[in-house]
């Protein structure tokens, strides 16, 4: 045999191998992730139910976070998980590669939205922002809240009506899971209420105060929507027991606000008419429920309420407020700073 004829047939054997090692290679590079030098970011996806592989292979695809759906759906079948990928949306990284997103959606990491739940804002406004984040359906939230069961043993004092969870979705910042439903978000804020209680010891430093619970919670989001700074809320709630003790109206504004369901900057003589249990100018006593989701701040106020014998107070131009122990000095107070 020729030297000639020898390297062919070497040549010819090689061939198989060499198309062996380019496909694997091949193959590698339809699985290796599709971020681009500098071009790295996260991609929220949406996985319906039901979806078989190559539909979600089409998905990926469609948000650059693979490069091939064929080679997606036969790694899947490969591994024998084609039929696991689980529903929700997900946050993934185009950084991934293809195991590493097939096992995030096997593992159902779902997506997380980070929402901060402001001091003072109303269960409507908590509702409002929730559903512009997309993390709840609007009405479906407001009805969950006002008739859905949960098993907390401070709603034993909470009577039933619509308002009835107004103050004890506690304000914070939370990681709300899409698609995890809106009682599921509910009970969440509602056990950091809970756990807050407990942290604090609330019902004996309110029982200790003269105040059950609710009381306390609702003198709370008073003094959250009236307050903007923490030296001033045990002032605010001082005043507001020492009108209570003499049977005085509250005359609190933020809680003909509410009433109103409108939480303008200025209250006018006729808003004060309004009909309503939650007006303090024209019904003695607390309100019948909160007015507002309270801080921790606000709370602690609530039950320790500062030793004075102010009876009024107005609100200054840089947010403080003046405080006065008689009409004849609050007058001049309003004269000052209205």
């Amino acid at each position: 045999m020729s030297k000639k004829t020898k390297r062919k047939k070497r040549l010819t054997a090689l061939l198989p191998a060499g198309a062996i090692i380019l496909g694997f290679l091949f193959v590698l590079s339809q699985l290796s992730p599709v971020e681009l030098q500098g071009s790295a970011r996260e991609v929220v996806v949406n996985i319906p139910r039901e979806a078989t592989a190559g539909q979600v292979g089409d998905i990926l695809k469609q948000k650059d976070v693979i490069k091939s759906p064929f080679f997606f759906r036969l790694y899947a079948r490969y591994r024998g998980l084609d039929g696991a990928i689980k529903a929700g949306e997900y946050r993934i990284p185009n950084s991934h590669s293809v195991p590493r997103v097939l096992s995030e959606l096997v593992d159902g990491r779902l997506a997380v939205q980070t929402v901060t739940i402001p001091e003072g804002f109303t269960t409507e406004q908590v509702a409002d922002l929730l559903a512009e984040k997309g993390v709840v359906d609007r009405d479906r939230f407001i009805s969950v809240l006002a008739g859905d069961s949960f098993g907390y043993s401070f709603m034993d004092q909470i009577p039933s009506g619509s308002d009835r969870l107004e103050g004890y979705l506690f304000p914070d910042t939370y990681q709300f899971t899409r698609g995890s439903g809106e009682r599921a978000i509910i009970d969440k804020m509602l056990g950091r209420f809970e756990k807050e209680m407990v942290d604090l010891d609330y019902a004996e430093k309110a029982a200790r105060v003269g105040l059950t619970l609710r009381h306390a919670v609702t003198v709370a989001s008073m003094i959250e929507r009236e307050a903007k700074f923490d030296q001033e809320r045990p002032l605010i709630s001082g005043v507001i027991f020492n009108r209570l003790k003499l049977s005085m109206p509250l005359q609190i504004d933020a809680t003909v606000q509410y009433a109103l369901h409108n939480h303008k900057e200025k209250i006018y003589y006729r808003d004060l008419e309004v009909d309503s249990p939650y007006n303090t100018y024209r019904v003695n006593g607390l309100p019948p429920g909160p007015i507002a989701l309270p801080g921790r701040a606000s709370l602690l106020a609530a039950v320790n309420p500062a030793n004075s014998d102010y009876l009024y107070y107005v609100v200054k131009p840089d947010g403080t407020h003046a405080f006065a122990s008689s009409l004849a000095e609050h007058d001049l107070n309003r004269e000052k700073y209205q």
